[in-house]
Formats: structure tokens, C-alpha cells, sequence
């Protein structure tokens, strides 16, 4: 019965934004018809969720097709967390739009609806051409998200995003049609371990990583990401955060554990771009000014730890990266929406001695849990998943990953509290000069602009506390993406 609905996620939100278009200007009708629809689906992804979290595995088979023709949903353990993870973030985010306003043009209800879908259906299809469909379904409509209102700024960088994952679009699609050249088949089930059997596939399955490392932000094919993130507007940067790039780091696992098996000889690969993910990452906001420029640097740096987990290949490091990617989604996203929340109530999110701490106590608290969480500190989440995945690298006498791991996470927490004393516990705004008449007044947040963040940093704490069950959960999906036999046969044979 459950396996039938596993079309809704996909389903739910694309009816939802025909409905929204039908509602046009009804802005009241409107929201409720958003956060409705991805609440259904945050409700059947728990639901899934409970039934996989043995390592059961649920599949349905779209379209009355044979088998072997058929495309094939599925979900396990690790799919459904990304799936409750991801549909959680959209809501608060779309709570979050309607406070700042970025919801008022009557397209972004429909555009972000069908983003969602896309999102959703990327994390529970099994086959790589759907995936492809479903990836393209997610980002056209973030083409038009990105600059749906704004001036010049937003319209070169959607410039720039539009040509950057466009042309990962077509390496992907490249990939793909090597692959089905070589084999026959797209479905993901029948082409497991054949990247570590057939030289030709694996070079296909590169193609694929590849595309997928562009659209994660992987170094050094991360340049767009802060060059296009920060001009978007404020709760558009914060689902974007929490969806884009994570369904490319999603799949990047996904395909590394089932088409390459987990093949050691690329893992050296993998480690090195994880390093150098963190390390640029990390240089790069060092230099920056505003707070979203900041964290979107940062948004680089932290794809590092998860590609970590991912090159150790063992069921402590697998365990620490799906941890670490279904917390993260969180952590960043509630960093986000302070920096839009600071943007709404000062103009602008620049480090220029604001005492946003004294008037806003509640931002400010919700911002530095969601700072310390990032910065690995405990006794938050982001220290679970740091401690989680520095321990799986020692044990795998992995001692430089280990080392810059540290070192990276210090330099983070610097780059918090510079964000700190510059916006919220600064000696006083500068002066303004006397050709610029009178500084315009600080609004004061609402509760839109606060409670967003506050929920979202509230998960770092409870997940910092209460570890264990997410501990539980990952690690069951850690042991499904080892051992894909169990995906594999459902997958074959739903």
C-alpha cells in the first residue's frame, strides 16, 4: 500500500502548483496550498521513513511498462531522510518568503512548487535517465526563481547559473548515452558494480560524477555557486541551499555505492576533492564582507566533510556523511535565513559594526547555535556529525583528512565570529556622511522573519542532544549503501 504512494512527492507538488496558478493574485490561498503540499509529502517521506528504517526497501513501477523497461521508484532508509529532510526545509522556507516578501510575485508559488517536485523525485527515482528528467524539472524552475524580481546583479548571475548547469545538464546527458550505448539499460539496479567490471562503463560513470560534482560545487568546479547564490533573493538562497546542490552530493553517493560499487581505486579521487573542497572553501569566505557571501563560501566548504565520509567507504565514514548531509541541510539553511532576516531589517547583510544582538535577542541566539553547529562545537548537531566523521578517518589512519578537518573548522568558527561582532555585537554602525541625508531607520523583525530560523537552529540541538536515533538511521543506510544487494534485488523485482 505504501509502496504505491511513491509517486506522490512528485505528484502532490506538480497538482499543487497548477493550483497555484489558478489562484493567481489569492496570495492567502496561495501559501496555504504551498506549505499544504510539501506538509503531505514531509508526512508520507516520515512514513517512509518508519517502514525503511530496518533497511527495507519500497518500490513501484511507473507507467504499466515490462520489467526492465519501466522506470522504477524506490525508497531506503537514506532516500527517505533526504526526503523528510529536504520537504521540512521547504516549508520553513516558504514561511520564511512570505515575511520577506519574496513570495509576492504570483509566479514564485508554482516555480517553487515545481522545484520541490523535481527535488523529490531526483531522491527516490532508480533510473538515471528519469533522474535526469527530474534533476532538469528541479532547476528550470530555478532558473526563473533566481531572477523573478531584482535588477541587473540578478540578471548576470542567472546568467552565469543558467550556462554552468546547463552545460553539466549536457555532460550528464552525455554520460548517460555512453552508458546506454555500452549496456543496453539507464535502470541503476542493472548496471550495479559494472563501473568496476567494464573499463568503458566506469569512464561513463565518470562522465556522470563529474556533471554531478559541477552542480554540487565541488572544487574546482565550484567558481558559480558564490557568484550566483548571494543575488538571489533571500529565502530563494535558502532553498536553494538546502536542495540544488545537496541532490547533487545525494547522487554522487547513491552512484559511487551502486554503479562503481564502491570501487577503492577512485576513492583517492574522491579524498582529494573532498580536501580541497574544504580548504578553498573556507579561504574563500575569508575574504568576504557581507554574510551571505560568507556562508555561500562556506555552503563550499561544508560539501568537503560530506565527500569526506564518502572516501573513506566504510560504515563509520558512510555513517558520518549521511549524518552529516541530512544535518547540514538544517544548520546552512538556518545561517541563511538569519542573513536574509538581517538583510530585512537593515538594508543590507554588510560587516559594518551592527548591535543587531541588544534588538533582536532571538535572531541573534538562533544564529549563533546555527554558527557553533557549522563551526563543529558542541553540543550541537554539527559536533556530532564532525566528532562522527573525524573518528571514521582516524580509524582509517586517514591522519591528513583529520588534520585539515580541524583546522578547517577553526578557520570556520573565525569566519562566524567575524559575522558576529560585524552584525550583531559590532561598537555601532559607521558614520553616514553628510551628502547622504539621514540613515534610514532599522525595521524591527517580525515573527517571520525570526521563528524560521529559530526552528531551524532548533534541530541542531536536538539533534546535538539527542543524537542517537539519527545515529540509528544512518548508519542503516550507511550498511544499505555497502551492501546494495538488498536495493538491488528491489529494485529488479519490484
Amino acid at each position: 500500500m505504501i509502496a504505491t504512494s511513491l509517486a506522490l512527492p512528485v505528484a502532490v507538488p506538480l497538482l499543487a502548483a497548477g493550483s497555484a496558478i489558478l489562484t493567481g493574485r489569492r496570495r492567502a490561498l496561495t501559501r496555504a496550498t504551498v506549505i499544504a503540499a510539501n506538509l503531505a509529502v514531509l508526512a508520507l517521506g516520515a512514513v517512509l521513513l518508519h517502514r525503511t528504517a530496518d533497511g527495507s526497501v519500497l518500490t513501484k513501477e511507473m507507467g504499466g511498462w515490462l520489467p526492465g523497461v519501466a522506470i522504477v521508484f524506490a525508497a531506503d532508509t537514506f532516500g527517505a531522510l533526504m526526503l523528510c529532510t529536504t520537504s521540512l526545509l521547504v516549508v520553513v522556507c516558504l514561511v520564511f518568503a512570505a515575511a520577506t516578501g519574496d513570495d509576492r510575485h504570483p509566479l514564485f508559488a508554482p516555480l517553487t512548487l515545481l522545484m520541490s517536485a523535481g527535488v523529490y523525485g531526483a531522491l527516490l527515482t532508480a533510473d538515471l535517465f528519469n533522474l535526469f528528467v527530474l534533476i532538469e524539472v528541479m532547476l528550470a524552475p530555478s532558473y526563473a526563481l533566481l531572477t523573478l524580481t531584482g535588477g541587473r546583479a540578478r540578471v548576470s548571475a542567472g546568467r552565469l547559473y543558467l550556462v554552468v548547469n546547463l552545460l553539466a545538464s549536457t555532460l550528464f546527458l552525455g554520460g548517460l548515452a555512453v552508458l546506454y550505448g555500452i549496456t543496453g539499460t539507464l535502470n541503476l539496479a542493472s548496471l550495479a558494480n559494472a563501473a568496476r567490471e567494464i573499463p568503458e562503463v566506469a569512464v561513463a560513470g565518470g562522465i556522470l560524477m563529474l556533471a554531478m560534482a559541477t552542480k554540487a560545487a565541488v572544487v574546482p568546479l565550484h567558481g558559480w555557486l558564490p557568484r550566483t547564490y548571494p543575488a538571489a533573493g533571500p529565502a530563494v538562497t535558502a532553498l536553494f541551499s538546502g536542495l540544488l546542490t545537496k541532490v547533487g552530493v545525494y547522487v554522487i553517493i547513491r552512484l559511487y555505492a551502486v554503479l562503481h560499487g564502491g570501487d577503492p581505486q577512485w576513492l583517492w579521487l574522491v579524498m582529494a576533492a573532498a580536501l580541497l573542497t574544504m580548504v578553498v572553501g573556507v579561504l574563500g569566505a575569508v575574504g568576504e564582507h557581507t554574510m551571505r557571501s560568507i556562508l555561500t563560501f562556506h555552503m563550499v566548504s561544508q560539501i568537503g566533510y560530506i565527500l569526506l565520509g564518502l572516501a573513506l567507504f566504510t560504515g563509520a565514514g558512510l555513517t558520518a556523511a549521511v549524518f552529516y548531509l541530512v544535518q547540514y541541510v538544517l544548520v546552512k539553511a538556518a545561517l541563511l535565513v538569519c542573513a536574509g532576516s538581517v538583510e530585512a531589517v537593515r538594508g543590507d547583510g554588510r560587516l559594518d559594526g551592527g548591535r543587531l544582538a541588544r534588538r533582536e535577542p532571538l535572531l541573534a541566539l538562533a544564529f549563533v547555535v546555527a554558527a557553533f553547529s557549522l563551526a563543529g562545537l558542541p553540543p550541537f548537531s554539527g559536533f556530532v556529525a564532525k566528532l562522527t566523521l573525524l573518528r571514521a578517518a582516524a580509524l582509517d589512519d586517514a591522519w591528513l583528512a583529520v588534520t585539515l578537518a580541524v583546522a578547517v573548522s577553526l578557520l570556520t568558527l573565525l569566519s562566524m565570529l567575524k559575522i558576529w561582532t560585524g552584525v550583531f555585537a559590532g561598537s555601532g554602525a559607521p558614520p553616514v556622511p553628510a551628502d547622504c541625508g539621514p540613515a534610514r531607520p532599522e525595521r524591527r523583525a517580525g515573527p517571520g522573519l525570526v521563528w524560521p530560523a529559530v526552528v531551524l537552529a532548533s534541530f541542531s540541538v536536538l539533534l546535538g542532544l539527542g543524537a542517537e536515533p539519527l545515529l540509528v538511521l544512518s548508519q542503516t543506510a550507511a550498511e544499505g549503501l555497502l551492501d546494495t544487494s538488498t536495493w538491488v534485488e528491489a529494485v529488479r523485482t519490484p
